[in-house]
């Protein structure tokens, strides 16, 4: 699913707000997530999953098509850990799905 998608599916379920209200919601959640994991804070959503934000140091890696040395600067990635609760409904959910990757 894509962000469309998702503010149609919920413009679909909630059919007092417009298809923009919901992408207004939409764009001001994830804004606050990734300014609140810019400054380092954790994210956590129960029932859903915890977002972090890790650090990477330099290192030296290899390019795969020329298998030359490359230099990888330091940087941050984020992390997500997923709720309890939100592994157990996939599964159950999944079930009646055919899913097939």
């Amino acid at each position: 699913m894509i962000k469309s998608e998702l503010i149609s599916a919920i413009s679909k379920r909630k059919t007092n707000l417009s298809n923009s209200l919901v992408e207004i919601a939409v764009n001001q959640i994830l804004k606050q997530m990734t300014d609140g994991l810019a400054q380092g804070e954790n994210i956590e959503i129960r029932g859903f999953g915890t977002f972090s934000l890790r650090c990477r140091e330099a290192q030296i890696g290899r390019n795969p098509k020329t298998g030359e040395s490359v230099q990888i600067a330091k940087r941050h990635v984020i992390h997500f850990k997923t709720a309890k609760d939100l592994k157990l409904r996939v599964n159950q959910l999944a079930s009646q799905y055919s899913i097939q990757k």
